[in-house]
């Protein structure tokens, strides 16, 4: 059956946040080595990608390497950034034709330079699109964020650039990586786990949360829908109560 006619555009969630999870146990399912599991996440990386700017969202966010990830196996680590070259390379022409701009969120100095490149290329190229914003959460850790705003906000308080008394949720988010994104509506994660993994902390305070045990390199465009189906079911008050919002 094809979700899409299930869809109501008109309430779509603006942003789309996905924890790709579960590259590595699907590669020991199959009996692969876990470098593949990561190269056949990149096939869903895609689906998603154009499906979602198929459908209409605006801003898709995916998180692709997070700090702690560097604590990973070196093999590993250095296929996973191979992986994010290749794909980088590979991927252009699908966002110039869909009219997608990549954007990139986190520690980015600590990628290699080869990886920097490429992604500074691809940005640059994809600058002037409109469809749909791609943000690419890399070496990336929600609480490193808030520290660096923290720190930004207490130096400009220091040196009299803002005063204690006007600092607000705006002022927070003109200081975090994502300053140019809306909060997230939406946030799924899959291969089975319940856990936010430090990816976007402050973002998702009132995001809608969608969690299923599909491994990342099995999730595809029906997956999408259905996760989207379940978000337009679910009913957002923003601690409102139902009457209010009606």
């Amino acid at each position: 059956m094809d979700l899409l006619q299930h869809i109501d555009t008109l309430k779509l969630p603006k942003h789309l946040a996905i924890i790709m999870d579960g590259n590595g146990r699907w590669a020991k399912q199959q009996g692969l080595l876990r470098a593949l599991g990561h190269e056949s996440g990149t096939k869903s990386v895609k689906v998603i990608i154009e499906s979602s700017a198929k459908l209409g969202i605006e801003f898709l966010t995916l998180y692709a390497f997070s700090t702690e990830n560097w604590n990973r196996p070196k093999l590993e680590v250095e296929t996973l950034m191979k992986v994010l070259i290749n794909s980088l390379k590979k991927e252009l022409k699908t966002l110039q034709n869909n009219n997608i701009k990549l954007c990139a969120i986190g520690n980015l100095d600590k990628l290699p330079k080869s990886a920097q490149k490429e992604l500074v290329d691809v940005i640059e190229k994809t600058k002037n699109n409109t469809k749909m914003t791609l943000t690419l959460a890399l070496s990336y850790s929600s609480r490193e964020e808030v520290i660096n705003m923290v720190r930004n906000i207490c130096n400009k308080v220091k040196n009299n650039i803002i005063s204690i008394d006007s600092i607000d949720d705006s002022i927070i988010n003109e200081h975090l990586y994502t300053q140019n994104l809306p909060d997230v509506d939406l946030l799924i994660r899959t291969s089975g786990e319940h856990r936010i993994s430090n990816f976007l902390l402050w973002q998702i305070a009132y995001a809608e949360l969608y969690f299923t045990d599909i491994l990342w390199p099995d999730f595809k465009e029906q997956d999408l829908y259905e996760a989207i189906i379940s978000y337009q079911k679910r009913e957002r008050r923003f601690g409102k109560t139902s009457e209010q919002i009606k």
